[in-house]
């Protein structure tokens, strides 16, 4: 118990860590990419420029793809959990996990049926599964089997004594097993560390495993590593039982045709160079834009021009007031817009423990022309 608070300690202040490099550098990736983005639009694709746009945009992609990582870690990613059935997520992703390892790998699939349900961001359930999977492939470098199991499981008070965070209740077993080499004890303590990595240079960024430990504790569950060298390795993860039934999305996909507008939007953002970004995605798009550069600058035009604009865009958080209570103020002036808010963290006005609000309208940094061009659209047309 004394080694389990010590690593829960150590994790959690890495995570601190990391969710601030994440936030700051978000804001960065946010100018970088969208930039790029913008440039690319408007250079042929024979144009000299294009290639090395094309290759600072990929640049950017991948630093996005690592903060989001670290994020996730932190366990300050927004989610959007919703109710999921494990063996029906496994069963779909099996076609992918097939061609992420190699020909001497075999993977058997032990699901318990009629499996009770769980609630996670089904995207995030995937990645559990996917950086699982790729670590065992990377642990049998001469093949071996990868078991993926499903099982109810119960949580008692003598479980949950002996393992710190633990609390007794129904949970769904997620354990996935593999026969490769194994682990000593200094790297099982490590393997939750963003960035530790025994693999060789370039072969990964450390992130895969830190990554799923971010996601089972941002989804109140638990995760433990069983390993001895020459005996291979299982991660058990534990996922609280789910009420309610199973969500399925009715969002409806929009060409890029179809993320134009000409309608008035409010924007507030105190940061200068997002701001002038921001705007200029939606002026590319063809929307009228008023510019505002802090609460008070807002709150002053929303009165002169009350019912002039059809949505709000706010930053989240920002000096004075949070977004959501400047909302709230511009809404008494203007029944019935539309608000959209803009962050590259969790914050508790409309974000708690990662998980979105219900009915809250968000978009995360950093974003391209396209990624808030859709959101507009969709948020408008609700």
């Amino acid at each position: 118990m004394q080694q389990q608070l010590q690593q829960s300690h150590k994790l959690e202040g890495i995570g601190q860590l990391a969710s601030g490099i994440a936030h700051d550098f978000n804001n960065l990736l946010t100018i970088i990419n969208g930039y790029g983005e913008l440039i690319s639009k408007r250079v042929e694709n024979d144009d000299i420029l294009y290639k090395e746009i094309s290759e600072i945009k990929a640049a950017g992609e991948r630093a996005a793809a690592l903060t989001e990582q670290l994020l996730a870690f932190s366990r300050r990613k927004i989610v959007r959990p919703k109710v999921i059935n494990p063996n029906t997520s496994i069963i779909n992703i099996n076609k992918m996990l097939l061609r992420l390892i190699g020909e001497n790998i075999k993977i058997d699939t032990i699901l318990e049926s009629n499996i009770a349900n769980i609630k996670i961001d089904p995207g995030q359930f995937d990645q559990i599964i996917m950086n699982l999977v790729v670590n065992a492939r990377d642990a049998m470098i001469s093949g071996g089997i990868v078991t993926i199991e499903t099982a109810s499981f119960y949580i008692d008070e003598h479980y949950a004594k002996h393992h710190i965070s633990a609390k007794p209740g129904h949970y769904i077993l997620l354990s996935v097993s593999d026969t490769g080499e194994g682990m000593n004890e200094t790297t099982k303590a490590r393997i939750f560390e963003p960035f530790y990595t025994t693999k060789k240079a370039g072969k990964g960024t450390g992130l895969g495993l830190s990554t799923v430990y971010g996601i089972v504790k941002q989804a109140n569950g638990n995760i433990w590593v069983y390993s001895e060298p020459g005996k291979g390795t299982t991660f058990k993860i534990y996922l609280p039982v789910a009420e309610g039934t199973l969500e399925i999305s009715t969002k409806k996909n929009l060409d890029t045709k179809d993320y134009k507008g000409t309608e008035t939007i409010l924007v507030v953002e105190d940061d200068p160079s997002v701001r002038e970004l921001t705007c200029n995605f939606l002026r590319y798009y063809g929307y009228n834009v008023i510019e505002t550069r802090d609460v008070d600058h807002a709150l002053d035009v929303s009165k002169d021009l009350a019912g002039q604009f059809s949505i709000l865009i706010t930053d989240v958080v920002m000096p004075k007031m949070s977004g959501h209570e400047l909302s709230r103020h511009i809404l008494a002036e203007n029944p019935g817009i539309k608000i959209l808010y803009v962050t590259g963290y969790t914050d508790n006005s409309i974000v708690h423990h990662g998980i979105l609000d219900e009915g809250v309208n968000l978009l995360t940094k950093p974003f391209g022309p396209d990624d808030l061009a859709k959101k507009v659209r969709e948020v408008l047309d609700l």
